[in-house]
């Protein structure tokens, strides 16, 4: 029996990369264009954006100010959503990972954790701008401030923690670990803005960043696979398929 390729299944093989390597860069352009518009609005200072994010920060000012008990509150939830809280769960996530022989998803993981890690500071020197000021702030913190690190950092674990763990659940399961990434990120861009460290378009900022990461790794795990003749990644089998489908 031979063994040769039919060319319709060759062709449908192109096809199928084409596909996916189309929606891998719709998506890194999807992520990356608002980047791209937010970078130059706050470095042209548009008017606009910056009473936007003026209003807002003064509306958490004037509500957390007068509460001691809240600052306080927000200042605790800083430290729990510390940039290094999530690099540590991750790297439990990922020697879990390795004990179960998922070492390709450590890598990917690992590559993630670490890309986001570095370009929130980068950009943050690259940009440069400063602080929310008030005359009596709430908290303060040092450098700059687009993009938010801690809601970058929290964006980027929570949208890793959807990708390994979706395909892995059902029901309500699948719903709780929905549920508990989206409030790692809403909690950690509320407390950047309560505390005034951050304008909401830093916050903005460090979501799109976190994500056009995210879709950037899986879309090149996704083509690794498809180069190395494995089964396609997918929602609902994940990034890698456990062997048994394989």
């Amino acid at each position: 029996m031979s063994s040769d390729v039919h060319p319709s299944d060759t062709a449908r093989q192109s096809r199928r990369l084409g596909l996916r390597l189309g929606l891998g860069a719709a998506a890194a352009v999807l992520v990356t264009v608002p980047f791209t518009l937010l970078t130059i609005l706050v470095l042209g200072r548009y008017e606009s954006l910056e009473r936007a994010d003026r209003a807002v920060a003064d509306a958490f000012h004037t509500q957390v100010l007068p509460r001691p008990w809240l600052a306080r509150t927000f200042d605790v939830l800083a430290t729990v959503t510390d940039p290094n809280t999530w690099r540590v769960v991750a790297f439990v996530v990922a020697v879990v990972l390795w004990r179960r022989g998922r070492r390709r998803l450590v890598y990917w993981l690992a590559t993630t954790m670490v890309v986001g890690g570095v370009l929130g500071p980068l950009l943050k020197e690259l940009v440069a701008r400063a602080r929310p000021t008030f005359t009596d702030p709430v908290s303060t913190a040092s450098g700059y401030s687009f993009p938010s690190g801690h809601a970058l950092n929290s964006m980027l674990f929570a949208a890793v923690l959807v990708v390994l763990a979706h395909p892995a659940t059902r029901g309500a399961r699948r719903v709780l670990v929905w549920a508990a990434a989206v409030a790692i990120v809403v909690v950690t861009a509320v407390d950047r803005l309560a505390l005034g460290v951050h304008y909401a378009s830093d916050v903005l900022a460090g979501w799109v960043v976190a994500l056009a990461t995210v879709c950037g790794t899986t879309a090149a795990f996704a083509v690794w696979r498809s180069q190395e003749g494995l089964p396609p990644s997918s929602p609902e089998t994940g990034l890698e398929p456990p062997r048994s489908t394989e």
